[in-house]
Parts: structure tokens; C-alpha cells; sequence
């Protein structure tokens, strides 16, 4: 019986029969696909289920609707669908953007990386929320309720954590409704989702939309603060500029703090994530 990656490549070549002698490379799993790089030039995922293979038609179709509308690069993605479904994208060239990489970016590398991110994000805020919805957007993952991160992320934490994370929950109850509403955005622009040119310092593409979708305006800048929260300052100030929405940036430093209380009750019940997530909590609790 042939392995999975027999089966990817031959897949792969039936369609691109040119790459027989290409250089194949499986890339990290993902949570829904397996990903083959091919002279790492292109990325074919394979969905692994239905679920998955929903997942990425429904990418396909929202880059489909994004793309002609942002300044930012994002992959372009073309769906072969057959048996088995997969998809193939030209790789945006550059690596993951992690804190200690970008602490040491001069300050026009900062600035400008902030001004990119801010104006993805505006362009993204600016679509009509019917046509995305047509191409296939949905609301966003829902967090736990206040009680059920309290049950599960609690029991988990160091007892030097827990005033941390009971304050911040005590305030996520009290907070109203975003001022904003709820818009479509990408809601996760961290640095594992971009292609960064070290050697230039800048940022050549985002990429990986499967979890964007409808949700509340604030959250969707959260994320760059698994960077650094000088980043997402920029981007914020930056965001402001260029659409004179004013945000909440006491609002967007609490949401931080319940995303990662709420990531860490979601894990629960996979004790080898609770060390990684506890230090994602213990980091952000540092900050404050």
C-alpha cells in the first residue's frame, strides 16, 4: 500500500508531471492539512477529512474575493479537485517574524512593518460584509464563556498566575459590547503567518486565511502581540491614521490576556499543550 506522501506526490505530478525530478519537502502539519513544498518554490496542501477539505475550499474562494483588494501579497490559491482534493500556491518568500527577530529590526524596519500591517487590516475592515459572506466567510471561532475559562485555565495555572487571570476575566465580564461591531478581518496576524525577508527587513506577504472570518473589530489586533507589543502600538496608530476610527488600546491589551486564558482552557484536556500555553499566559501576565 503506497504512503501518504507516494500518494501527495504522485497527486502532484498527474497534474505537473514537469516536477518529476523536483525536490519534494513535507512541511510542519498543520491542525486540517498535510503540505508538501516542491524546490521550494510551490506548496500543495492535502485536507485531511471532510471538515478540512470544507475548510479549504472555503479559503479558496475568500482569497479569491481579498486578493484584488489588498496591497499585501497573500498566496493565490488554486484548487485542484479531484481525488484526492488538494491545492497549490506559488511559497511568498521569507520566514516566520518571531519577538527576538523583530526587537532587533532597526526602527524604519518597525515603522514600516507596523504601516503594512495597518493598512492589510483597514483594507480588510473596508470590504462589504455581504460579498465576504458570499465567498464564504463565517464568524469567527467563539471563546469559552467566562466561567468555563475560569473552570478549565484555573486548575491549570501556577498559584502565581492566578490573580492575573481572575482579574482578567473579571474585567473581560464587565467590558460592553465592541464600539466598533463586528467586521470581517483576518484574526491571525501573528509572525508564524508571515513571509518576512530577514535580510531586507520587510514583510513580503500573509498568508493562511482559514481562520479569518466576522468578528469583533478590536480582537483582530491581538494577535501581532505574540510579536511584540511595540508592533501592535505601530500598527494601531498607524490604523488610525488611515481610517480615523479611533481604537481602544486598553481594550485590545485585555483581549490579549483572555485569548490566552482562553486557549489554555480550550487545550485542557491535551496536557502536552499546557506547558506552551502557561507560558503564553506567564508572558503576558509579565507585561502588565
Amino acid at each position: 500500500m503506497a504512503s501518504e506522501p507516494d500518494l501527495s506526490r504522485a497527486a502532484i505530478l498527474a497534474v505537473h508531471p514537469e516536477l518529476a525530478d523536483a525536490a519534494f519537502r513535507p512541511l510542519p502539519g498543520g491542525w486540517h492539512s498535510r503540505a508538501v513544498a516542491v524546490d521550494d518554490r510551490l506548496v500543495f496542501k492535502f485536507p485531511q477529512g471532510e471538515e478540512a477539505e470544507q475548510a479549504l475550499r472555503r479559503e479558496a474562494s475568500i482569497l479569491a474575493a481579498v486578493r484584488p483588494h489588498l496591497s499585501m501579497r497573500v498566496p493565490d490559491l488554486r484548487l485542484h479537485d479531484g481525488t484526492p482534493l488538494f491545492s497549490e500556491h506559488a511559497i511568498i518568500p521569507g520566514e516566520h517574524l518571531e519577538t527576538a527577530q523583530y526587537q532587533a529590526l532597526p526602527e524604519p524596519a518597525r515603522q514600516a512593518l507596523g504601516a503594512a500591517m495597518a493598512r492589510f487590516h483597514a483594507e480588510l475592515h473596508a470590504l462589504d460584509r455581504t460579498a465576504m459572506a458570499r465567498a464564504g466567510a463565517r464568524p469567527v471561532e467563539r471563546w469559552l464563556g467566562a466561567d468555563d475559562i475560569a473552570a478549565k485555565a484555573l486548575p491549570l495555572l501556577p498559584e502565581e498566575l492566578h490573580a492575573f487571570a481572575r482579574k482578567t476575566i473579571a474585567d473581560w465580564r464587565a467590558l460592553p459590547p465592541d464600539p466598533h461591531g463586528e467586521t470581517y478581518g483576518f484574526f491571525d496576524g501573528h509572525g508564524w503567518n508571515m513571509a518576512f525577508d530577514h535580510a531586507a527587513g520587510r514583510l513580503n506577504g500573509v498568508y493562511d486565511f482559514a481562520d479569518s472570518g466576522f468578528g469583533p473589530l478590536h480582537q483582530d489586533f491581538i494577535y501581532s502581540n505574540f510579536i511584540d507589543p511595540d508592533l501592535t502600538a505601530r500598527i494601531v496608530d498607524s490604523y488610525e491614521q488611515l481610517t480615523g476610527r479611533p481604537l481602544d488600546r486598553a481594550r485590545i491589551h485585555l483581549l490579549t490576556g483572555v485569548h490566552r486564558l482562553w486557549e489554555l482552557a480550550a487545550l485542557a484536556d491535551t496536557p502536552e499543550h499546557h506547558a506552551t500555553m502557561i507560558a503564553s499566559v506567564a508572558a503576558w501576565a509579565g507585561r502588565q
